[in-house]
C-alpha cells in the first residue's frame, strides 16, 4: 500500500486560550517543508505522567536509546502539573506495595524537595509520610512547580547526555505512514510549534501516544471509541443501550487559592455567570469551607482542605504564612460540552466556556458562597496565578478525564474490575499484567444507567489493553487504552497512568532490542514472561499484595513467581504473608506447577526423606527437601543453591528458584 499523508488545517494553543477572545487561539498549521527532520527510535508525543514515564523506562531499560518527547504546553507533567492536579489520586497501600517503585521515588522526591527547600514547623516534620497540604483527598498534595521541577530533574540526565531531545510547545498536526501487513505504520509524525509556526519532521521507529485526548488517532485514520459504549458493544450492565460519542466526563480547569484573613481579593463578575447560578451550578453540596459536617452515617469533611496544597502550620517559613488550595470541584467542572472531533472554533468555545465557569466559580465563593458561621462570600480567597504559571490563575491545560480509546487486542470491561462482579479480594486476574491499579469508577458527568460508579476490586493492567489491533509501532500511554467509557473512570489516575507509561516504555524498548512487533510479545508466552520478569525487577508490581511493599529485599522474586502460580495465594486476602514458614505440601506443589503439571493439580507427596503418607501442611520446608522433591520423574529444583538445613520461609523460597524459574520461562537478554 502506497504512503497516506494526513495534516489537520487548524489548531487550537489552548495554553494561550483566552476566554475573553477564544478564537484567537487557533492556529493554522503551517504548509511547507520542516525546518528540521529528525531520526529517533522512540517518539513520545505528550508530556503528561504517562508519556514521562514511557520516556524514562525506556531510556532506563536500552542505553543507546534515542528519545523525542513533545509536549504542546511549556510544562511537562500533564495532570499533576499543567492541568493542576497536584494532589494525587491514589489508593491507600500507595506508599508500600500499591504503585510502582518509580512512581513511590517520584513522590519521595516532591517531598524531600519541601524538606530541603523550606522550614518545616514540628507539626510538618513529625509525619511518617510528608503531606505538604495535609488534604484530605490524597496522601501527598503539592504545588504544580514543585511537581514540574522534580519530573525536569528526572529527565536532565537523558538530556544532558543527547539521549532524550525535548521539544515543548510543539503539538501534532501531521503523519506519514502505510500498511505493509495491514497493519498501519507510522512512519513520520510532524510536530508545529505552536508559538512560532515552525515545523519539525520526526522520522521514528516507534510512536507512543500520550497526548490527553488520542491525537494521533484520528490523523492515522485508525478506529477508535469516544463517550458512553452500547451494551450491546461492551456486555457492560451499566452501559446504555444506545452509545452516544457525546458523553465524554467533564473537563476543568482548577485553579489555586490563597486564605488571606482579613483581606479582599473579589474579581470582577465573568461572562455567563448569570446563566451557570440560573442552572444551579454553583453548590458546597453540602459541605463547609472549614468546618467537618455531620451528614447522616459519615462526616463530610471541610472544602478548604479537600485538595489543599500548603498547609501554613506544616511549615515555620514566612514564604507560607497562608494556606493555599487548588480548586477542582464539581462546580467548575463543564459537563455535556464534548471537545473530541470538533472543529477549532467549537473546541475553542467550549474551552473558553470551561474558564468561564471555573472563574463563575471563583466569583460565587468570594461573593455568594455561604460562610461556615453566617453571611455570604470569602473576598479573602485570594487568586494566584503564579503557581500555575497562567495570567487568568487557571490551569496551563484543563483537567481531561476521558480520551479516545483505541481498539485494543482486548478491552477493559466493567465485570472485569467492580466489586459488584468479583467475590474475592482481587479483580478478574489478568495473565499479560504488566502493572496495577486500584480506584472507584468515578465518573464525573452524566451517568445513562445510574451506579456505573462503583467501587472495584484491587486491579491490574493487561497488556492486551495497551496494544492496538491495527497498528504495529503505535502505543498507547494515557486514556487512550482499551477500557470503556466506565472502566476509564477506574484507569485515569495518577499512578495507574504512569503505571502504563512505565510498561509501554519497557515494552518499546524489549521491541526496538528484538525488532518484534507488540502482538509478537504478547501471544508468545515466553516473550510475555520476559517483559513482565523486567517490570518486577524494575519495581513494577503485576499482582496485589498488600504485604510485599516494592522495597522488599525479595519483591521481585515474590511477584514474579507467585503470579505465575508456583506459590499458592488466598485468593480471599490481599496477604501473601512473606515471613511464614513455607510448608511441604506448598514446596510439593509448586514442584508440580513448575515441571507443567496443571495449577490445580494436588500430587502426593513423594518425600524425599524417605518418609511415607501426607503432608498436612504443618511440616515446614527445608532446601534439602526442595532440592530433591520430584516431579514428573524429575528434580526440577535440583539446582538452587543454599545450606540444606535452612527452613524456608516464602518469602526466601521465592528468592530460592527465581533463578531457575526465570530461566525455564523467560529468554536471555
Amino acid at each position: 500500500m502506497s504512503m497516506q499523508h494526513n495534516v489537520l488545517s487548524h489548531v487550537v494553543d489552548v495554553q494561550k486560550l483566552d476566554a475573553d477572545n477564544p478564537h484567537a487561539a487557533i492556529r493554522d498549521v503551517t504548509s511547507g517543508k520542516a525546518a528540521q527532520t529528525l531520526p529517533c527510535d522512540l517518539l513520545v508525543v505528550g508530556g503528561g505522567m504517562g508519556g514521562i514515564a514511557s520516556a524514562l523506562a525506556a531510556l532506563r531499560k536500552k542505553s543507546s536509546l534515542k528519545v523525542i518527547l513533545s509536549e504542546e504546553t511549556d510544562w511537562i507533567g500533564g495532570q499533576m502539573t499543567a492541568q493542576a492536579v497536584s494532589a494525587f489520586d491514589e489508593n491507600y497501600l500507595v506508599e508500600t506495595s500499591g504503585a510502582c517503585q518509580s512512581y513511590q521515588d517520584l513522590r519521595r522526591r516532591i517531598r524531600n524537595y519541601y524538606k530541603t527547600n523550606f522550614t518545616l514547623s514540628d507539626k510538618g516534620s513529625q509525619q511518617e509520610y510528608f503531606n505538604p497540604g495535609d488534604c484530605w483527598v490524597s496522601r501527598l498534595s503539592f504545588e504544580p512547580l514543585v511537581g514540574l521541577k522534580v519530573l525536569q530533574d528526572l529527565l536532565k540526565p537523558f538530556e544532558d547526555t543527547g539521549r532524550l531531545s525535548t521539544f515543548l510547545r510543539y503539538k501534532v498536526v501531521a503523519v506519514s505512514y502505510d500498511s505493509p501487513a495491514k497493519k498501519k505504520v507510522l512512519r513520520a509524525v510532524t510536530l508545529q510549534n505552536l508559538d512560532s509556526g515552525q515545523l519539525v519532521e520526526i522520522h521514528p521507529k516507534i510512536v507512543i501516544d500520550a497526548t490527553e485526548l488520542g491525537d494521533l488517532l484520528p490523523l492515522c485514520q485508525l478506529p477508535y471509541s469516544v463517550g458512553s459504549d452500547s451494551k450491546s458493544n461492551t456486555k457492560e450492565i451499566h452501559a446504555p443501550e444506545k452509545a452516544d460519542v457525546e458523553n465524554v466526563q467533564d473537563f476543568t480547569f482548577p485553579f489555586v487559592l490563597e486564605h488571606r484573613p482579613g483581606e479582599k481579593h473579589a474579581i470582577a463578575k465573568p461572562d455567563l455567570y448569570d446563566q451557570f447560578m440560573a442552572k444551579g451550578k454553583f453548590s458546597f453540596q453540602g459541605y463547609k469551607v472549614f468546618q467537618s459536617t455531620p451528614s447522616g452515617d459519615r462526616t463530610l469533611l471541610p472544602f478548604w482542605t479537600y485538595r489543599r496544597l500548603i498547609a501554613a502550620d506544616n511549615f515555620s517559613d514566612d514564604r507560607y504564612r497562608h494556606d493555599i488550595s487548588m480548586i477542582n470541584w464539581d462546580s467548575n467542572d463543564l459537563r455535556l460540552q464534548n471537545i473530541i472531533d470538533k472543529d477549532a472554533v467549537t473546541q475553542s468555545d467550549r474551552l473558553a466556556m470551561g474558564k468561564l465557569v471555573s472563574l463563575g466559580f471563583l466569583y460565587w465563593l468570594q461573593n455568594e458562597a455561604p460562610r461556615d458561621n453566617g453571611g455570604k462570600g470569602y473576598p479573602e480567597f485570594k487568586l494566584l496565578t503564579d503557581v500555575l504559571g497562567t495570567t487568568d490563575g487557571l490551569s496551563k491545560f484543563p483537567y481531561i478525564r476521558e480520551s479516545r480509546r483505541i481498539n485494543a487486542q482486548k478491552s477493559i470491561v466493567e465485570s472485569d474490575i467492580v466489586a459488584s462482579a468479583n467475590s474475592g479480594a482481587r479483580a478478574t486476574a489478568c495473565q499479560d499484567s504488566v502493572g496495577i491499579g486500584f480506584y472507584p469508577v468515578d465518573i464525573h458527568g452524566h451517568q445513562e444507567i445510574p451506579g456505573a460508579g462503583q467501587e472495584t476490586r484491587p486491579f491490574q493492567i493487561p497488556l492486551s489493553a495497551l496494544i492496538p489491533a491495527d497498528a504495529e509501532n503505535l502505543l498507547p500511554a494515557c486514556k487512550n487504552i482499551g477500557t470503556t467509557h466506565i472502566t476509564n473512570g477506574a484507569y485515569r489516575l495518577h499512578p495507574i497512568e504512569w503505571a502504563i507509561g512505565e510498561a509501554q516504555g519497557t515494552l518499546a524498548a524489549r521491541i526496538l532490542k528484538h525488532k518484534k512487533e507488540a502482538q509478537i510479545l504478547l501471544t508468545d508466552e515466553k516473550h510475555l514472561h520476559t517483559l513482565q520478569q523486567e517490570l518486577v525487577a524494575a519495581g513494577v508490581p503485576i499482582f496485589w499484595y498488600d504485604d510485599v511493599p516494592t522495597a522488599h529485599e525479595h519483591f521481585a522474586a515474590i511477584q514474579f513467581v507467585s503470579f505465575l502460580g508456583l506459590v499458592a495465594t488466598d485468593e480471599l486476602s490481599l496477604s501473601f504473608n512473606p515471613d511464614a514458614p513455607l510448608s511441604r505440601k506448598q514446596a510439593t506443589l509448586a514442584a508440580a506447577r513448575f515441571a507443567g503439571l496443571s495449577k490445580e493439580a494436588k500430587p502426593s507427596l513423594p518425600l524425599p526423606d524417605g518418609s511415607q503418607g501426607s503432608d498436612d501442611g504443618s511440616q515446614p520446608a527445608t532446601i534439602h527437601f526442595v532440592k530433591h522433591l520430584e516431579a514428573d520423574g524429575h528434580h526440577p529444583f535440583h539446582g538452587v543453591k543454599g545450606s540444606d538445613d535452612t527452613i524456608l520461609t516464602r518469602s526466601s523460597f521465592c528468592q530460592l528458584i527465581y533463578p531457575i524459574v526465570r530461566k525455564k520461562f523467560c529468554y536471555e537478554g
